[in-house]
Order: structure tokens, then sequence, then C-alpha cells
């Protein structure tokens, strides 16, 4: 940032005071220095009406004396454009004159001026010889800079030694925002040892300054419980500290702790007001936020076409969970025409940033010729893309593509192994498919009926008609478990009871078999046993 000239509050006065005319009558005499003050006093309003014109035309004088501080203000007269017309290159031509002289500020504004290339071709190396000069003078502005250069190799080999360094030499000075980049490296290690409570410190020594990006890393923290003691009250403080001076990413976390309640009364109301903020600023999770509350009149009256506004909003910065809910959007036909063929690329954006459930939709979409033409290799590479995230309907669904697809691509046994992972994870249709694999042997696989009734069983317990019947019958005959009637007549009951093709029949043929007594003692009873 370009140093600025000290402005003291603007009071007019119908008369120059007698300070302003005593240097008045020196600066007429020739005194440079009085001069520049002159020019200063002109700037600021002080002592007399402020005027920018005669004060570029003392500054300019004293600066030709070769005075350094008028050489430099009158640069920031060009910068700046103030009574006189903008010229960058005039601004770097006397930052030159000041700087040569060694003037620090000059010096900074000199490298800045390279830096961004204003007035003249950027130029890195340029920009760091200017800073170091300054920065040995222990100007805060260029040390912090210069940390920033070796931070990032600009202008020299990249030295994250010496990035510290100068931002601890400026964040000594109380220079905020080295104060938060030296936080940053104490937080990784980059560039000095990790030091977790230097970097809370840091972080603090800014917020307080009112530095928002270090206010938020400091309610991050106190949010997640990271580095220090979990408090959600010193969380929202700091949260709002920032999020007042426009911190799009604090507001965005300030609405979620509110739409939760997470350590604070749950105010959905609030919580939408600072989505909105956030949204209007161009967060994009807050605008899928947004996006998501208009669609499900969450807070606000259902509007589909508001959604569809938000989740573009968020999709066109890349977000995928936008570009998802763009597509489910575009596909249902809320609040536009529904359009397949485009929710099909929205899928597509979002599946190939690797998110997950774009990329298992995605698989079924292929898989079934939905929006697209039926494509089986589309939709395994889809459904692998998936279960790779370890997602369990995407890992069966690779085991069922592989059981039956029919272009020389089958592979029973590395569909099994796809089952076994999203059986693993719980998954009913998984752990029948496997079930039934041991059930009935094959593709690599012995015939293995305790194995076959462990994986039936499994899906049993979630509800799986096929596998309660399957289970009751292998009760009944004793076939992976021991013989046992009354665990076979509860289990083809409810397989019954949720209406399995063959289960009533089985069930009568179980009765069929007991006697009276005991058959009169389970149904008494049955509802009540353990179903293992």
């Amino acid at each position: 940032m370009v140093a600025a000239v000290s402005l003291h509050p603007h009071h007019p006065s119908a008369r120059p005071s007698a300070e302003f005319l005593r240097m008045r009558a020196l600066a007429e005499g020739g005194n440079a220095n009085a001069q520049h003050t002159l020019g200063f006093m002109y700037v600021n309003g002080q002592g007399v009406e402020q005027d920018f014109e005669r004060a570029v035309s003392w500054y300019r004088q004293a600066a030709a004396s070769g005075l350094p501080q008028a050489q430099y203000n009158l640069g920031m007269m060009y910068q700046k454009g103030q009574g006189v017309a903008q010229d960058c290159q005039q601004a770097l031509y006397w930052y030159g004159c000041a700087a040569g002289q060694g003037y620090a500020a000059a010096q900074y504004n000199l490298g800045w001026m390279y830096a961004k290339g204003l007035g003249v071709a950027a130029d890195a190396a340029q920009a760091l010889q200017w800073f170091d000069l300054a920065a040995a003078q222990g100007d805060a502005n260029a040390q912090h800079n210069l940390g920033m250069m070796y931070e990032g190799g600009k202008g020299v080999a990249q030295d994250l030694a010496q990035a510290v360094h100068w931002y601890r030499r400026a964040a000594e000075q109380g220079h905020a925002r080295a104060q938060f980049s030296l936080a940053l490296r104490c937080d990784s290690g980059q560039g000095a040892a990790r030091d977790a409570q230097a970097a809370v410190g840091w972080f603090r020594k800014a917020a307080e300054q009112g530095y928002a990006p270090a206010q938020f890393n400091l309610a991050l923290r106190y949010d997640k419980g990271v580095d220090v003691e979990q408090d959600s009250a010193q969380a929202v403080r700091w949260y709002e500290r920032a999020a007042e001076q426009g911190h799009a990413s604090s507001q965005f976390n300030l609405a979620l702790i509110h739409d939760s309640g997470h350590g604070v009364p749950r105010d959905e109301a609030l919580a939408l007001a600072w989505f909105r903020k956030a949204a209007e600023q161009g967060h994009a999770g807050a605008q899928d936020a947004l996006g998501l509350r208009y669609e499900n009149g969450q807070g606000v009256a259902q509007d589909y076409a508001q959604a569809l506004h938000w989740y573009r909003q968020a999709a066109a910065q890349h977000l995928p969970g936008a570009q998802y809910h763009l597509a489910q959007l575009v596909e249902a036909g809320h609040g536009m025409p529904a359009d397949p063929a485009g929710a099909i690329a929205w899928y597509a954006k979002a599946a190939e940033q690797g998110y997950l459930r774009a990329q298992f939709d995605l698989g079924l979409r292929y898989e079934h010729g939905t929006g697209v033409a039926q494509d089986a290799a589309l939709a395994l590479h889809w459904y692998r893309r998936a279960a790779a995230q370890e997602y369990a309907p995407a890992q069966y669904m690779v085991g069922v593509l592989l059981d039956r697809i029919d272009d020389g691509r089958a592979d029973p046994a590395e569909a099994v192994a796809w089952y076994r992972k999203a059986a693993d994870q719980g998954h009913a249709l998984a752990q029948f498919a496997l079930g039934l694999r041991y059930d009935c042997g094959g593709a690599g696989i012995e015939r293995d009926y305790r194995q076959a009734h462990h994986w039936y069983l499994c899906a049993a317990r979630q509800g799986h008609g096929r596998a309660q019947f399957n289970v009751g019958v292998m009760y009944a005959s004793g076939q992976g478990a021991p013989r046992d009637l009354v665990r076979a007549y509860a289990w083809l009951q409810n397989a019954s009871q949720g209406g399995e093709a063959g289960a009533a029949g089985y069930l009568r043929r179980v009765e069929a078999r007991m006697e009276p007594a005991l058959l009169e003692q389970v149904r008494q009873h049955v509802a009540g046993l353990p179903q293992a």
C-alpha cells in the first residue's frame, strides 16, 4: 500500500492564521522548509482554506530546491491527482528524487510503483531493491512487502526464513497485516518452527487492530477449538467484528452458527441476513446456502426463480455443490422449463470436480439413459469415481454393473470385492448380494452357507424382504446356522408381512412342522424375540 500523507481535519477559516502568515513570509523569501510546510497547510486546511492547487505550487518550489519530503509529497499529489492531473510517471519521477536522497517513505512508494507497474513497466527486482532500502530504515510497510516478496519468490529466490524475518520486524512495530502474515507462518511452520501459541498471539494482535482476516482466523480457532479452548461466544464476537467490516467468510460462518444454534440461540432470520450479506459480496458458499433456502422455503417464501439465481451465481464460481443443486432444479423444471441435457452438463461439472453425489447421479443417468444416451461404460466410470470416495451405494452399483455388463468387461470376482466394501459399510443391498454369492458359490467364491447366513442376516435386520425370507429358510433347514424353527418363524413372518413372495407359503410349512403348543407359544412371544 502506498504511504499516505497525514491529513488533519479541515477547518476552513475566513482569515489565515498567524502561523500561516508567518510561514508564507518565509516561503516567499525562498525558504524550502517553509515552502513545504505551506504546501502541507494547504493540503490539510490547517490555518487556511484547503487548496490542493496552491499546495502543489508550494510543494513544487520546495521540491525544486531538493527537499526530499517535498519531492515525496509532490509525488503523492501526482499519484492521487490532487491539485494536478493524475500522472503516475511524474509521481514516479518525484518519488525517485526523494528516494535517491534516502527518504524511506519515498523508497517504499517507489517500490510499490515498480511492483504494480504504475507509471513504469512492472519490475519485481526494482521493487525489491527499493523495499529493501526502506525496510533497512525501519519502514514497516516496506518490511512487510519485502516479506511477501521473499515468501512468493518475486524478484528474489523464495526464502521463507527471510520472509518470517521481515514479517517479524514489521509486526513488532505494530503492522497489522505483518502480524497476520507472521501468524500464518507460525501456524504452518513454514520459515520457522511451528508455534501454535505464537500464531494465536499474533492473530490476536492483528485482530485487536481491526484487521478482518485476522479476526476471522481468531474466530475460526475459537469456533473449532483449534489451539485455544472452544468458545462459541468468542467465536461469534470475532466473526461479528470481521463481518461488520464486510468480511464475507466471517459473514458466512456467522450465518452457519446462527443457523445451527451452535453455542448461541438458534436464529434463522439472523442466519438468513448474514447469508444474504455474504452472498451479495459473491461468497459462493453463501450463495448456495441462500439458493437452498429459496428452493425449500426455509425462512423465506419458496421461490424457485430466486433459488436458480443464487445457484447460478455460485455455480459460475465453480462451487460443485451449487452446480449439483442447479442440475437438480434444471432437471426437475423448477423455476424454468425442464432441461435434461442442461442438467447433465451441470452434473458433469460438479462430478468432474469430485462432487460425490454428482458422480453417483451421473452414473445413474448413464445407466438408465436419463437425459443422455444409455452408456454402461460411462455409468461404470462415474460409479467407480464415487465408489473411490467410499460411497457405499456407488460401491454396490459398481458390483452390479461388473456382474451384468455385456461388453466384455464383466468381472464377477471384482464385483464381489465391491459388494464386500459396500456391505462392510452396512449397505443392505450389497449385504444381500454378498449373501447370495456365498449361498450359490461361483465367480471365485466357494459356497459357504455360514457366510451366506451372516450377510443375509445383516440385510434382514435392515428390513430387506428377500434376505428375511432367506434367513427364515436357512433357520428352518439348519443351513449356515443351527436349525431353529422359532427364529425361522419370526423371520418368515417379517418377510410375509412385508409382502415378500413365497414367504407366506413357507411360513405355513414351518407351522406344520411345529407342535401345537410350541406354535402357540411362538405366536405369543415372537414379537419380543431378538431377531438374531
